[in-house]
């Protein structure tokens, strides 16, 4: 499966942007995913993860309440609506899927098989 995130952009502090990872390939419902960010000079973290059903979500502690992880089978998508953003949450942001079998969300990198090839999210006035 190849995926495709889009949806940054440049957006100024408390603003919110709707970020989308589109898959390709196959059908995307049966896959678990996550989206992580890397900041400049800083190591890639966990954002946000979703289950395959859709019934379990998961987001870091630093974005709870800010963010929403969402299924859009429907277009074969995953989406990611980030509210009151700070400049702090400036970085590039990636999606991955894991294939099944899985079960629940997954919170670390190594735990995916696929990437995209990430989205720039800048928060700035």
């Amino acid at each position: 499966v190849q995926l495709q995130a889009s949806g940054g952009g440049l957006v100024q502090p408390g603003g919110s942007l709707r970020l989308s990872c589109a898959a390709s390939g196959r059908t995307f419902s049966d896959y678990a995913v996550g989206w992580f960010r890397q900041a400049p000079g800083k190591e890639r973290e966990f954002v946000a993860a979703i289950s395959w059903t859709g019934g379990s979500t998961k987001y870091a502690d630093s974005l709870k309440g800010r963010i929403t992880i969402s299924r859009d089978n429907g277009r074969n998508a995953v989406l990611l609506q980030m509210n009151s953003l700070k400049p702090e949450d400036t970085a590039v942001y990636y999606c991955a899927a894991r294939g099944p079998p899985n079960v629940g969300y997954y919170m670390h990198d190594h735990e995916y098989e696929y990437w995209g090839q990430g989205t720039l999210v800048t928060v700035s006035s």
